[in-house]
């Protein structure tokens, strides 16, 4: 569908791209990748028309229908959001708009025998045929169903667009795009305004879409989930392989280790070539031994070391001064915006050096939550922050508050004080800002460039408790790595907030999750609690289905007794199921409110946890037997 040959762009007096060729089918889902400034979002561009080529071609196949998703986007519209996404497709829209017209002239005229009328019962039925063909009819239907898997409630499909914000106008733009079923979706970090829970509904969806996808995505978890295939932009080059973004970075490294060996090799070949050369060229009788070294090492096709941009971030938090025990406080927590409760009857604890992941959809609370501890909203209740306890805050719009007149040095000068002064520059520098970037204006840096340096000033000063509210927007994947490292390295409190699951799956030891105006704890890792949530779904879905949906073919293969004997051994797993459950939670609040010795009581929960999962395979097994 979508071809180069030879390719080249230039941006600025610079190269972006050199000669490249390749060509993508509708089976394709690529994950294209690279650092920020490859020109990954440029690629899209091209393909869509907005750039051409100063060299080579690019060339779409006739028909091709292509739906784009920029990373931001200002909408003016004040349509019903589901009004909004049902319209988006034009070519339904005009079918529809001239069906409307149609039936009106039909409705009205009386020639009923003229040429005229009956070649509008003609069109009526092509078109007909068409909207159905093109699924004119099922469009609001499958328009409800994206916008609740992307978060949207039942009740805020009537609302007008101007009453969400930009990051959920977001969501509807993307909406808007899946409802039209193009030949190409090109995706522009589409997870950017979405939780997690969101995230995981999309992957699902793009999983089993039928057209091609290419996809830019800092997440690698998305990116493993959905591709087929990987192209990662780096100095100029295109690097292309038929695997997911994981199986690709060991490929990739297996190959540079391979070409490393074979280059070192042909050199040390060439080496000895070229001293057998000068030793025996001034010989009468080995000099034509020497041409022919001559003449093989002209021929000899040299290989070349791909040029690789290996520059990252790299950095520490400096070392704080250690607080308390308890870093905070919480009793009788709550937060109300007029009428509408956000929080309510918050109580727990957080304790010295925990690494926290702050999960829940987003509109649940959890950048209150966050403004309520740092003391940038009021709220009800006690929070109390522990001894000797300094805040170090990252907020979700911290890239909004740089002066965008204010240099990259200037932004960072601003603010450091003492000695922290005299490194000004390394800083900048373990930041990827060096030489002519420590002059740039805020105004011209990328999204990823204003995220570096909004947390290069969280190393001005040595916090002991960091709060970080989406920190991974718009980082590489190479970046978020090396702040996940520094973070796991870090001997202070964390409390972040992001939608990477790999980035947070690596960093937290626990879970705070928020719902049901409430926050509840969890001793999980990120992937087995949204594992967790995903079964705690499907068996809640399961239970109150349980004997009613299958409940002939269960009089058919299971006899009266064995039926009666697998009910009574199901009754039983629930009610240890209800047991365990109610122990896990009681020994939950009781770390929640400190009220807890020594490290024994974690070890009590997990071993009940795994108590539990093995009662809800028990409840499954003893359920499908019923069901069978």
């Amino acid at each position: 569908m979508i071809s180069t040959t030879n390719l080249s762009l230039f941006f600025g007096g610079q190269e972006l791209y050199s000669n490249i060729s390749l060509s993508i089918t509708k089976q394709d889902k690529i994950g294209l990748t690279g650092k920020n400034g490859a020109g990954k979002s440029t690629f899209l561009k091209l393909i869509l028309g907005m750039y051409k080529p100063d060299e080579g071609s690019l060339s779409v196949a006739k028909g091709t229908k292509i739906c784009y998703l920029p990373q931001e986007i200002i909408s003016r519209s004040n349509e019903k959001i589901i009004d909004e996404v049902c319209n988006s497709n034009e070519d339904l829209t005009k079918i529809s708009d001239r069906l409307d017209e149609i039936n009106h002239q039909l409705a009205t005229r009386e020639d009923y025998e003229s040429d005229s009328y009956l070649g509008l019962l003609d069109e009526l039925a092509d078109l007909n045929d068409k909207f159905n063909v093109q699924g004119g009819h099922g469009v609001r239907e499958q328009a409800e169903v994206v916008l609740k898997g992307l978060g949207f409630s039942p009740e805020d499909l009537e609302r007008p667009m101007g009453e969400f914000s930009g990051g959920w106008q977001m969501r509807v733009e993307l909406a808007k795009l899946l409802v039209q079923n193009p030949d190409v979706l090109l995706l522009d970090e589409p997870t950017n305004h979405l939780d997690i829970e969101s995230i995981e509904w999309l992957e699902d969806y793009l999983k089993k879409y039928s057209g091609a996808i290419i996809l830019i995505s800092h997440d690698r978890s998305f990116l493993d989930g959905i591709t087929n295939r990987t192209i990662e932009i780096n100095n100029r080059k295109f690097y292309d392989y038929n695997c997911n973004f994981s199986t690709y970075q060991v490929r990739r490294e297996e190959e540079m280790v391979q070409q490393v060996q074979a280059y070192n090799n042909q050199q040390r070949e060439i080496a000895q070539a070229e001293r057998l050369i000068n030793k025996f060229r001034a010989k009468s009788s080995k000099a034509s031994f020497a041409q022919s070294l001559i003449k093989k090492l002209d021929k000899m096709n040299r290989i070349e070391l791909d040029e690789v941009d290996s520059s990252a971030v790299a950095f520490r938090f400096p070392e704080p001064n250690p607080s308390g025990k308890l870093v905070a406080e919480l009793e009788d927590v709550g937060k109300t915006y007029g009428e509408k409760e956000i929080l309510s009857d918050v109580r727990f604890n957080i304790g010295k050096g925990e690494k926290i992941a702050l999960i829940g959809k987003n509109g649940m609370g959890k950048s209150t939550f966050i403004k309520m501890l740092v003391g940038d909203t009021d709220y009800e209740g006690t929070i109390k922050l522990g001894h000797n306890v300094n805040i170090g805050y990252f907020a979700q719009d911290e890239t909004a508050k740089l002066d965008p007149n204010m240099t990259v040095f200037e932004t960072i000068d601003e603010v450091a004080v003492g000695e922290v002064r005299k490194n000004v520059r390394n800083i900048l520098g373990s930041f990827l800002f060096s030489g002519d970037d420590t002059e740039k204006k805020v105004s011209v840096l990328s999204g990823g460039e204003k995220t570096r340096l909004a947390l290069c000033k969280l190393l001005l000063e040595p916090y002991n408790f960091l709060i970080l509210d989406e920190p991974t927007n718009h980082l590489d994947i190479v970046s978020k790595e090396v702040l996940q490292d520094a973070l796991k390295e870090y001997s202070g409190t964390v409390l972040v907030v992001s939608h990477d699951r790999t980035f947070l799956d690596g960093l937290s030891d626990r879970i705070y999750y928020i719902k049901n105006k409430n926050i509840s704890i969890y001793f999980d890792t990120v992937n087995d609690f949204l594992k967790q949530l995903k079964d705690d779904k499907f068996n809640t879905n399961a239970r109150a289905s349980s004997g009613k949906k299958n409940k002939s073919k269960a009089k058919e293969k299971v006899n009266h007794k064995e039926k009666r004997e697998l009910e009574n051994q199901l009754k039983k797993v629930e009610r240890k199921i209800e047991k365990l459950e109610a122990e896990i939670a009681d020994l939950q609040n009781k770390v929640a409110a400190g009220d807890y010795e020594g490290e024994e009581i974690f070890s009590n929960i997990e071993d009940l946890n795994e108590k539990l999962s093995a009662n809800m395979q028990e409840w499954e097994t003893v359920t499908e037997k019923l069901i069978d």
